[in-house]
């Protein structure tokens, strides 16, 4: 039998109140709030702003130092320098990353994350167990999140010997994203990598997602040799570029001509509305059809000691970034960091429509636009229809399991 119930005097995404019927743990029927007293089961929303769950569309839990002592920032401020700072620090790491990158995980989740990807670092010296934690960890937290995992080259695919012997490996264990980075600026062969990189997503039907620093010219330019290989390899719909700083480092009539060829081949961007560098430019890019969605990449890693897992901030990031002030571009940022993150990881099932997974974010505001404002941490994370997390705090950890 289907145990149903309602969640009650709740008000999607700042409308009338409504209650949402949980059949199984998906969406049932949907009725203005009834002034009925609870029933057995039922959940009371207080009459707080209800959204889907927040997306965290590109993050390396695998690297972070979350949970840790304070570690001072000691890289250096060139791409290269930093990668090999980062695997000097996760070589002397002896905190396994099941307890790292499962107390960030737990924080991500109880901010109300409910869909994240990642990217694994397939590296010969990490070796293989390192992309198996990551494996393990996201069997072990299937309950409470969904996680999709990108197998990354972070210190060259062409340029480092076993690299793709790793990231085949990761792909028969049922990683589903193939991974790149910067084919000018790491690989020296841009050619060569995007061939190994479409070929392998080809061969095991998976997405590929590609991390991509260089600027300006040689940064389009990139971009464009992208959708050449997304074009012949029938990848349309399942790519995604991290960052393209390159996008908000040109006057936009340069842009627009790859912005059409982004969005005719359903290639997406994620970002995560740095402060200190080009950015793809938001609104024109999604006025051009290309959908733009949000990422924390490192949270408290080698690479920067700053981030702090919550998707709304990273929203509010984005807003601030742009200068977004009314209620309609407020509410573009939040749907970068919602609806936008799960449409660009081809995630269908997701959102507030019948028969979607009964997963919510409840929030003790009136808007979508205070919401961001304020960021408040008294939160509840619903999940199938169950509560999760309150007020920040997981209610039942899996960090003390063997």
């Amino acid at each position: 039998m289907q145990h149903t119930f309602w969640l009650r005097n709740v008000r999607p995404y700042g409308g009338a109140a409504e209650d949402i019927e949980i059949v199984a743990g998906r969406i049932g029927a949907r009725r203005p709030a009834a002034n009925l007293p609870l029933a057995d089961g039922d959940i009371d929303g207080g009459g707080q702003l209800l959204t889907p769950p927040l997306v965290e569309a590109h993050t390396h839990l695998d690297k972070t130092l979350w949970s840790l002592p304070w570690q001072p920032h000691s890289a250096a401020d060139n791409l290269r320098a930093r990668i090999d700072n980062e695997r000097r620090i996760l070589r002397e790491q002896t905190v396994p990353i099941a307890a790292r990158a499962g107390a960030l995980l737990e924080h991500c989740i109880a901010q109300g994350t409910q869909l994240l990807r990642c990217h694994v670092d397939a590296d010969p010296e990490l070796g293989w167990s390192h992309i198996e934690a990551m494996l393990t960890l996201r069997e072990r937290y299937a309950g409470l999140v969904d996680i999709e995992l990108v197998t990354f080259p972070q210190a060259g695919l062409v340029t480092r010997p076993g690299a793709a012997a790793l990231m085949r490996r990761a792909l028969d264990a049922g990683v589903e994203v193939v991974g790149g980075l910067d084919p000018c600026g790491i690989d020296g062969d841009p050619v060569a990598q995007l061939t190994q990189v479409f070929e392998l997503a080809a061969e095991f039907d998976r997405g590929v997602d590609i991390h991509l620093h260089d600027g300006g010219e040689l940064g389009l330019w990139q971009i464009a040799r992208i959708c050449d290989f997304t074009e012949q390899y029938r990848r349309q719909g399942r790519v995604m570029l991290s960052h393209a700083f390159c996008l908000g480092m040109l006057p936009w009539p340069k842009v627009a001509p790859l912005a059409a060829r982004l969005a005719a081949n359903g290639i997406s961007i994620v970002t995560t509305a740095p402060a200190d560098i080009g950015v793809p430019p938001f609104a024109e890019l999604s006025a051009a059809g290309v959908t733009v969605c949000l990422g924390s990449d490192g949270i408290r890693d080698a690479w920067s000691p700053m981030g702090n897992g919550d998707m709304l901030e990273r929203v509010m990031l984005q807003a601030y970034r742009f200068y977004e002030r009314t209620d309609e571009g407020l509410r573009a940022a939040f749907d970068a960091g919602t609806v936008n993150g799960a449409r660009a990881m081809g995630w269908a099932d997701y959102g507030l429509a019948q028969g979607k997974p009964a997963h919510f974010l409840l929030l003790p505001v009136q808007t979508v636009g205070e919401a961001i404002a304020l960021r408040p941490p008294q939160r509840t994370v619903i999940r199938h229809g169950r509560v999760i997390a309150r007020d920040g705090k997981l209610l039942e950890s899996l960090l003390a399991l063997p």
